[in-house]
């Protein structure tokens, strides 16, 4: 097992690299430290760490949502979370609220978007799992459409400029909002893992995790919210990236098992991986166009979500 992780870290500092290294101007590793160099290498290392955090944050969420509503297929951006946060920041821009109060709004569309889709997907006191992947589906088109209307009929050049929220777009040029995103987000990761063992429990089973002393129903509302607000405040400041949460997680079961106490961590690394090669392949496949991250996320997430799909009727 460690020598997976190990594995990880080392493929993570190759992807760093060939982030920093390539883009629409390519720097050779021997011109990396010029002065003339410089800005463009702390703006990659800035869309970087962003990269990581983002990766990180939604994967983890994916693990979350999966957990607590036993659905190998729910993660932020299938349930509508991600469109609801999205709106959630369209509506905080149009009203004029500062860039500090943006993730809060954000926060309070993700919380309105899952809450909806778990009332619409409920049957009879259950969840059937297509329910809630159409719910959740539905949804997100739904809150999708309304935040292209609210863009088209908007005056303001800014918003206009916002359509990267629909597609996901890893720029970012406030150093203080990346640190402000990324404290909010590792914070969240951070109380997420403290639930580790009830995690586990929940993934088995509700009356298992009752027997084992688990309040299910206090535990699944913590994390719900904490989910959101970690989903929050990466759309607040990265637009809508969909099936991160959704593979990275699958994936990193395969390779290290379903122990949420080595899942986590294993995850992230491997979302962050999985995201900073996505960025840099946005970045130079068509230069100096840039490609929204969001489209290769979906390139990649959009098959394993249909072979996931068909597993899963096959089960049933």
């Amino acid at each position: 097992m460690r020598s997976r992780i190990i594995l990880l870290v080392i493929l993570l500092v190759v992807a760093i690299l060939w982030g920093i290294l390539k883009g629409a101007v390519d720097i050779s590793f021997r011109d990396l430290f010029l002065p003339e160099n410089q800005p463009i290498v702390i703006l990659r290392l800035m869309r970087i760490a962003l990269s990581i955090v983002a990766g990180s944050g939604l994967a983890v969420s994916g693990i979350v949502l999966q957990a607590i509503m036993r659905n190998s297929l729910a993660e932020p951006y299938l349930l509508g979370t991600s469109s609801g946060a999205g709106l959630g920041a369209v509506i905080a821009i149009i009203i004029g609220v500062s860039w500090a109060t943006i993730p809060v709004f954000a926060f309070i569309g993700a919380i309105f978007s899952l809450v909806l889709v778990y009332n619409l997907a409920r049957q009879n006191g259950r969840i059937p799992e297509q329910s809630l992947i159409l719910s959740g589906v539905v949804v997100s088109i739904a809150l999708s459409a309304i935040i292209v209307f609210m863009i088209s009929i908007s005056g303001s050049e800014v918003l206009h400029g916002a359509t990267w929220w629909l597609w996901g777009n890893l720029q970012v040029y406030d150093l203080k909002f990346l640190i402000m995103v990324s404290v909010t987000v590792f914070f969240g990761i951070a109380a997420i893992y403290i639930f580790f063992q009830d995690l586990n429990a929940i993934s088995i089973g509700e009356e298992e995790a009752i027997h084992l002393g688990v309040n299910v129903n206090q535990v699944k509302r913590i994390l719900i919210v904490l989910a959101s607000l970690v989903t929050a405040s990466i759309v607040s400041v990265c637009g809508i990236i969909g099936f991160v949460g959704l593979m990275i997680p699958h994936m990193m079961r395969l390779v290290v098992g379903p122990n949420h106490k080595v899942l986590i961590p294993a995850t992230c690394l491997a979302a962050a991986i999985f995201m900073v090669f996505s960025d840099t392949l946005a970045r130079t496949l068509l230069p100096p166009l840039e490609i929204p991250i969001g489209v290769i996320t979906a390139a990649v997430g959009a098959p394993i979500f249909i072979i996931l799909l068909k597993r899963s009727q096959r089960v049933k």
